[in-house]
């Protein structure tokens, strides 16, 4: 969904795919969410975006529309590929639920139970700080330290991630509040590699990637994929008032972003298309199930969309809840006064 503020303008709007290769010439289109994307890029708040709208079974809606790069003018496709930043998190939560179903860990286990740094965090006055759990990583409740940004470029792996944070003193006692946490969501990736057995970057493409038909949809683009990437924008000034600068994928500048020489961020990592992203979002309302294939249990798919933070100040609206690794709609209003209650992402 399209953020205000300096936040990337290149973005792919996702409102919830088919498989087969004529999925873009047989898509539809629907004249409001054009005529609304067209008044954002007219008032220059985006260069482009790539819209589309899925029912549990079919396509209802699909454009592209402004350019994937202002400078040269190239027209924005279906195909495009995005950074999608943190919508990498529901990803992330859904390979712990995977592992929740298939019996492999609880979701009050203690996170230390897998990552030994995580039970041995201190508070700011230096006493032991309460037991984190696999749902307080999930639910942005956990309270630790965040890393500055050198930090998680000179990571060697996700463990080495943790390394950079965990002598550090706790944010806050775990479970008495809501903070948005890339140090919480890149812990749950580390785990996934602990119980897998498996580095986090294949353990999601062999489990969600492949079997979902999201061939594009990678930590590491290649130089193929880098053809069809739009450039990121971020918005400078005040609404009305404005302009749209070219920025680099900030977490990547200056690296190669096809080399596995960094880290597969379980936080914000991951590139996409709209096509592949709305796929995955697809198995979520299927209740875990797409094209025959049960990935999570209809249950589980329930529990992640359900309040877990209870009466917690949760997410960055009044009337939200966080889910297990989304946010939850519990009173519409503001930027989600069009949804229902109960919607989540």
């Amino acid at each position: 969904m399209p953020m205000k503020s300096a936040r990337l303008a290149s973005a792919a709007v996702l409102f919830a795919v088919g498989t087969c290769a004529s999925w873009v010439d047989a898509a539809p289109a629907l004249s409001e969410i054009n005529d609304a994307i067209v008044k954002h890029i007219a008032a220059q708040e985006i260069p482009g975006a790539v819209t589309m709208v899925v029912t549990p079974d079919k396509i209802v809606h699909l454009a592209a529309q402004g350019f994937a790069n202002l400078e040269t003018r190239d027209p924005l496709k279906p195909d495009a590929v995005f950074w999608i930043a943190s919508m990498t998190k529901p990803v992330t939560a859904a390979a712990i639920m995977m592992l929740v179903d298939e019996g492999k860990l609880a979701l009050d286990d203690p996170a230390s139970k897998y990552v030994p740094e995580l039970g041995a965090m201190k508070n700011a006055d230096g006493s032991p700080a309460r037991t984190i759990t696999i749902r307080h990583l999930l639910t942005h409740t956990a309270g630790l330290p965040e890393n500055k940004i050198e930090q998680t470029r000179a990571a060697k792996s996700l463990q080495n991630f943790i390394d950079f944070f965990a002598s550090r003193p706790m944010s806050f006692e775990p479970g008495t509040k809501w903070s948005y946490s890339q140090t919480g969501i890149n812990s749950l990736g580390r785990i996934v590699e602990v119980i897998s057995g498996q580095k986090y970057d294949e353990f999601v493409a062999e489990r969600f990637f492949k079997p979902l038909g999201m061939t594009d949809t990678t930590f590491y683009p290649s130089a193929e994929l880098q053809q069809r990437l739009a450039t990121s924008y971020k918005f400078e000034g005040r609404p009305g008032a404005g302009k749209l600068v070219a920025t680099d994928v900030y977490p990547f500048t200056g690296l190669d972003l096809a080399s596995h020489d960094r880290i597969p961020l379980a936080n914000g990592g991951l590139f996409s298309t709209a096509h592949d992203y709305a796929r995955f979002m697809q198995m979520l309302i299927n209740e875990g199930s797409l094209d025959g294939k049960q990935y999570l249990k209809p249950e589980t798919i329930r529990l992640m969309a359900s309040n877990q933070t209870g009466e917690l100040k949760a997410g960055f609206i009044d009337g939200s809840a966080w889910g297990l690794g989304v946010s939850v709609v519990r009173t519409p209003g503001d930027v989600s006064a069009a949804l229902s209650p109960g919607s989540y992402g």
